[in-house]
């Protein structure tokens, strides 16, 4: 294959092209239709997808958002994170934090900020090693009856 690159997703062409590496990490989502409308919705909001494509084939994604809020001030937060199972242990999840990480200092960002699973000890560790830490825990109630909890 030839080199990676890294580029952000804005087109619903492109869009359709992440479907099968962000239902890695998602696999709740099950309608690519479904996907693309909520990513273009996601995306009028702030929300941006940086994608690593080898030739044209999409290997990881970074989901992420610039927000700002009395804790933090002005900061990164990354929603998805992702890298294809063929492409893991080669530097491709540090580069795509790396280039996160560099445009949230570009445009004044004070923190890059994630959440993890409890129970996702490997993605913990791999977050220590990119100089991320551990502050607090996140917590979450699902408003609708009918979703059973994540």
């Amino acid at each position: 294959m030839n080199a990676m690159r890294l580029q952000i997703v804005t087109t619903q062409w492109e869009c359709e092209r992440c479907f099968d590496v962000m239902r890695l990490l998602r696999p709740h989502l099950v309608d690519i239709d479904t996907f693309v409308d909520q990513l273009m919705r996601q995306m009028a909001m702030g929300y941006r997808l940086l994608a690593a494509w080898c030739d044209h084939v999409v290997v990881g994604l970074a989901g992420y958002r610039l927000s700002e809020n009395l804790m933090y001030g002005r900061f990164a937060y990354i929603d998805d994170l992702v890298v294809d199972e063929t492409q893991r242990r080669g530097g491709l999840g540090a580069r795509l934090i790396e280039a996160v990480r560099g445009e949230a200092r570009t445009l004044g960002c004070r923190y890059l900020v994630l959440d993890t699973g409890l129970g996702m000890a490997l993605a913990q560790r791999f977050y220590f090693r990119q100089g991320l830490l551990s502050r607090g825990m996140h917590f979450s109630q699902s408003l609708d009856p009918q979703e059973p909890p994540r």
